[in-house]
């Protein structure tokens, strides 16, 4: 089998020395180990992916591709933590993840969202950005994707009082991240699964499911409220991710009583899971696009090793 032109991999995080798409070498490896604790659920297995890919094809370009890289020209009054000011200069600030699919809608949508927009990557991992003529102006993801709203295995933001608490009775630090990134969101809410698909059908029989489809919602509605607050009304929604792709009532939800902010469903059009799920008449106009972040990683590895040639 031939070996590939080019290999690009997805990374969550690019910690502090990475705002933006780039050619790996052996130097930038040794930075994104250092980034680990940024995300500790993702790097560890992508970084294996690039030793693996490194050792299957040593004379192949390998292609990092970000996250966080989206999210890069955030402002400093959104990227910024009430922190003292000596923490920012060390990187610790508000990054945004899902980037990669967020820049799939972007390409795929274009003039569509020339105005006011938020994008609701709703899966096991789940966010939101709010964008003016395409550029993101604030999101809901921190430091590390556990912040934001609750998913599949994550709290979401949380009371810094709940892990002091915890720390207290005697959990240590490998404890406190295992519940907040692994055992928390849906599934810690439900006892059950973190699937939204099982949730949803369990939810009419299982009150626990029903809560954790139930809170998943309303927290869902709750950011979008607030980024819609943000950019001083909304003129496209877009829903994508497996669960804002695929979950016709987590959509339903998420937008019941937001007519104030001119977005409403069309029933018919949501159960379909159309293109356009919102009605004619509506100011806000929604979507369901179909996200693609394994194109956006081609498209950026042939871009990158284009003009490294």
């Amino acid at each position: 089998m031939a070996a590939p032109a080019g290999i690009g991999h997805r990374i969550v995080h690019g910690g502090t020395d990475h705002q933006a798409h780039v050619r790996e070498d052996e130097n930038r490896l040794a930075s994104l180990r250092r980034a680990i604790p940024f995300a500790p659920l993702h790097l560890p297995a992508e970084l294996r992916g690039i030793e693996t890919a490194t050792r299957l094809y040593p004379t192949v370009a390998q292609v990092a591709c970000f996250d966080t890289a989206f999210h890069r020209e955030l402002p400093e009054l959104s990227r910024r933590l009430a922190l003292p000011r000596s923490f920012y200069d060390d990187g610790i600030k508000r990054y945004g993840f899902h980037g990669l699919s967020y820049e799939y809608v972007v390409a795929k949508l274009g003039a569509e969202l020339e105005g006011r927009s938020i994008l609701a990557h709703l899966g096991h991992g789940a966010s939101m950005v709010a964008l003016v003529r395409g550029k993101p102006v604030e999101t809901t993801m921190g430091l590390t994707p556990a912040g934001g709203f609750m998913s599949g295995t994550r709290t979401g933001d949380l009371d810094p009082g709940v892990l002091f608490h915890l720390a207290r009775t005697g959990r240590g630090t490998d404890d406190l991240e295992r519940i907040v990134n692994r055992e928390s969101g849906l599934l810690g809410v439900s006892g059950l699964t973190a699937d939204m698909r099982t949730i949803v059908e369990r939810r009419a029989d299982d009150e626990h499911a029903a809560l954790a489809f139930d809170m998943f919602c309303y927290q869902a509605r709750k950011s979008l409220g607030a980024l819609v607050a943000v950019l001083g009304g909304v003129d496209a929604l877009v829903f994508t991710g497996g669960i804002g792709e695929n979950a016709a009532a987590v959509r339903e939800h998420v937008c019941s009583g937001l007519g104030c902010f001119g977005i409403q469903l069309d029933d018919a059009r949501n159960l379909a899971a159309v293109d356009v799920i919102s009605p004619p008449s509506v100011h806000c106009t929604v979507h369901v696009v179909r996200t693609n972040e394994e194109l956006m990683i081609a498209r950026h590895t042939r871009r990158i090793l284009a003009l490294d040639s």
